[in-house]
């Protein structure tokens, strides 16, 4: 019975990691709100938001794989959402031709793309670190 709590254990984590992980996120675009862009069919950002929910998950994944507690798991899934963070906050800062929220805000699905594959792409790299 036991891996069958634990299972439930972690499924409840990784949605309270990603519904905190969605908030922080939220919080650091100052241009739009994520879900009122969501509900407006604006693909850019919803790929965006996609990309982080799947990177955060990804991360989350490493992390039970290889913690030895659920202990464990919530502070490498803690850790990865604030490397998650700094990372948006780097392709925000090195894409200097133009502003990656306001492209979002734009519905510029190039960019969105780009976005959702950062988030996945690293945390990939973050994912594999974990030890």
């Amino acid at each position: 019975m036991e891996p069958f709590i634990l299972t439930a254990v972690y499924f409840a984590i990784a949605i309270v990691i990603v519904l905190i992980g969605l908030a922080i996120f939220e919080s650091l675009t100052k241009k739009y709100k994520d879900w009122d862009e969501v509900l407006k069919g604006n693909h850019a950002v919803t790929l965006s938001i996609g990309g982080k929910i799947i990177g955060i998950c990804i991360i989350l994944s490493f992390s039970i794989y290889h913690s030895a507690s659920v202990l464990d798991t919530l502070i490498w899934g803690a850790f990865g959402v604030l490397l998650q963070m700094i990372a948006y906050l780097l392709f925000e800062l090195f894409t200097r031709k133009f502003s990656v929220e306001e492209q979002l805000q734009k519905g510029n699905i190039s960019v969105g793309i780009i976005s959702m594959c950062v988030s996945i792409g690293l945390a990939f790299v973050i994912g594999a670190s974990i030890t």
